[in-house]
Parts: C-alpha cells; structure tokens; sequence
C-alpha cells in the first residue's frame, strides 16, 4: 500500500463465497474523514468481511507455516523468503486459511511474532483467514495480544483468526525467564483477559499474574473471536480448558485417530457439554503433507523427511527427559517420556508416519476419509515445509494437493 489517497479493498469472487458461506452479506461503508479529494476517483470504501468466516459451512482447509529452518541449512534471510513464497502461495491455490506459529530462538521453528508476519501477508490477499498458530500466552502480555489480534482484523478487512497455546519447549521458557510450572495458571489468566477484551474493547484484571488496570483497547475490536477461536491441545488440561473456553480444539496429529477420539476428543466434547451451549465444533487437525504423483515416490520421501522433523520435535521439546516431572502441567509428557525411551527414535518415527497425510492424491483422501469416519467432521491444516525437504519439492506437493485432493476437500 502507498501513501496518500485511499484505495478500497477489492471483493473479489473467493470473498463474495466466504460470505455465502457464512450466511452473512458482507458490509460495505464508506471511509469516515476521508481526508484530501482527488479529482477523478471514487468515493474510498471499507470492505467488512463476512462474520463468522471461520466456521463456514463446508471443510475448511488451512496451510500450517511452521517455520523450520532444519540444521540451520540456510540464513535467516534465505529461510524468511522460502515462508513468505510459501505463504502467497495460499491463496491462488485455493486455501481457506494460513496458520502461523510462534516458535523463538532456534532453528526448529523461529517465527517470533506471528500477528507482524499474517499483517504483511494481510496486504497481499484478499480472501484467506489469517490464523495465530497459535500465541503462547505464558510468554506473553496479555494486553499487547488483543492489541495486535484487534490491529491484524483492522488490517485485513475482518480476517484474523485467534489461536491460542501454551507452549512446551523448556529452552524458549528460559529465554522469557517464565517458570514452566506457572504455565497452566498464566494461559488461563491470560486467555480470559483476552477474551474478554476483545468481545468488550477494553482489558481489567486483577489476576495474580496479570494485574491490569481498565485499559481500552485500540483501534477497537470489529467484533469479538470467539466464533474465530482455536486453542491447541496435546495435553488433557489443554483439551479441557479448550472447551472451557469455548474454543475449537487444535491438535498435532500424532496418534492413531480411533486411539485420539476415545480419549482427548471424548473429553473435549464431554466438557464441551458442560460448559457450553450447542454442539461441539470439529477439531483442527495438522499434518505433514507430501503429495506425490505415486504412493511410492511420496512414501520415500515421507520415510526421510517426516522422519527429520519427528526426531527435531524430540530434540526441541527434550520429550525424553526427565524436567517434565515434578512440573505442573505436564504430567502427561512425564508419562510419555518414559514410553518414549523404551522404544527406538526410528521406531516411533514410523509410528508417527502413519497419521500423517502423504501418498499420491487418492491415498491422501483415503486416509482422511478414514479419519472423518473415526473422529467425524473436522478441519485440516497441513504443513508443507518440514525437515530437510527441498522447496521445490514442497512447491511441488502443494500445487498438486491443491489440484486434486482440495476440491474434493471442499465438497465435504
């Protein structure tokens, strides 16, 4: 965008069916203190986005940018333009939403503001929802959060989609000098203040962890998010406080899916029933993507690349050590540590291949029929880049997913 004069947004076909979509026309007003005329153009206008674009009718579809730089193979500058690529490639190929993560200090993932890059990414489409994937509250002020979720809806005509998560990985705890153990109290403080504020317009808490004054916050919310709200949930408190929040639960595929629905989903929807008014939405799930023309080139691939990032997600997160006991919070993963080392790295790589969405474009739609039918309707983000796997490979499987397994996506 250039300075000086206005220029309205364009309503292009992909918004004109999110608002069919979502059953709501979109609204159109003009711009208040239009400041300086210009002879010959038209009366600047503001583009509303649709309400509820979130939970649209049909299958919503999302590329997870993850941002991992595996063994510091390329600069930082060299890295941050193979994701901004990756990102614009969201929209021509037909997306319904990008998910973006927080991640800090090291090459595992390093995207440390989330809200900065969807605003950047807001001024180069028109149509797709911008979703923080998620903000780890612990490590952040409560008030600058709704502050910058509220300036990314400004920005992208009503776009932004809030993600919320907690965090696990001790290293970036310790950068922020946060106690891992005050993790569950601090999300849950915070997430209410958030919350609250952005369905309100202003922000007072007296919490004992984020004590705040009536602050207003501006620009003023569109509307509030909860009808746009997502909180990951790997842990059982996690799933828990996601519906106690009100939240879709957000998970990172990792378990066979008959296993994941009798256990966190059956919670989610349990507590879901008791704290909330109406069904229960369809959990998000993220994948590893690889689609290949054939189930054997895809499967080589996945057997090395998927199999990278796996071993990565051990490493970042110490899942084998022994710091997650005694800390509350993560009693699970203590648990889970010790299953983890009693079975080989490899091993539970190739476990963790099997819930993962790669194979030619028929195999990939199998297996997520297969999910639908263990878990029922659910939303999909996959991730494109991960491990090793090089970017024309990436470019590759996306456009090809894109071609012939998201139409089929989007009829669901």
């Amino acid at each position: 965008m250039g300075h000086g004069a206005a220029v309205a947004p364009r309503r292009g076909r992909g918004q004109r069916e999110a608002t069919e979509l979502a059953g709501a026309p979109a609204e159109v007003a003009p711009l208040p203190g239009a400041g300086l005329a210009v002879v010959g153009a038209a009366p600047p206008r503001v583009v509303r986005a649709p309400a509820a674009v979130c939970y649209a009718r049909r299958m919503q579809v999302a590329l997870q940018l993850i941002f991992q730089n595996y063994r510091g193979a390329l600069s930082d500058a060299e890295h941050f333009a193979v994701e901004r690529r990756i990102a614009e490639l969201t929209e021509p190929l037909g997306f319904d939403k990008v998910f973006v993560v927080e991640h800090h200090f090291f090459d595992y993932a390093a995207c440390p503001d989330n809200a900065q890059f969807l605003s950047w990414l807001a001024a180069r489409t028109e149509r797709i929802g911008l979703g923080t994937g998620a903000f780890i509250l612990p490590w952040n002020d409560p008030l600058r959060v709704a502050e910058k979720i509220v300036l990314l809806d400004h920005l992208s005509n009503g776009r932004a989609v809030l993600g919320l998560g907690r965090g696990l990985a001790r290293g970036e705890y310790a950068g922020f000098g946060v106690d891992m153990a005050e993790s569950r109290d601090r999300f849950d403080e915070a997430a209410r203040l958030v919350l609250e504020a952005t369905d309100r317009g202003w922000m007072e808490g007296s919490g004992t962890y984020y004590p705040q004054p009536r602050t207003d916050i501006r620009p003023r919310p569109l509307r509030g998010f909860r009808d746009r709200l997502y909180a990951i949930g790997m842990s059982p408190d996690s799933v828990e406080q996601a519906a106690r929040l009100g939240a879709r639960l957000a998970i990172f595929s990792q378990i066979p899916w008959e296993t994941w629905a009798a256990t966190s989903l059956a919670t989610y929807r349990r507590v879901w029933g008791e704290t909330q008014a109406g069904t229960p939405p369809g959990p998000l799930t993220s994948d590893l993507m690889l689609c290949a023309p054939t189930d054997a080139e895809a499967a080589d691939a996945a057997r090395v690349h998927m199999a990278e990032y796996y071993l990565s997600v051990l490493d970042h997160y110490e899942l084998t050590g022994a710091h997650f006991r005694g800390t509350r919070g993560y009693e699970m993963y203590a648990q889970a540590s010790e299953v983890l080392s009693a079975i080989g790295k490899e091993d539970q790589a190739q476990m963790y291949l099997q819930v993962q969405s790669y194979g030619s474009p028929a195999t990939i739609l199998e297996k997520l029929r297969a999910r639908r039918a263990a878990i029922g309707d659910f939303e999909l983000a996959v991730i494109a880049r991960y491990g090793s796997l090089p970017i024309e490979r990436v470019e590759a499987s996306l456009r090809l997913f894109a071609a012939e397994v998201l139409p089929e996506l989007h009829r669901w």
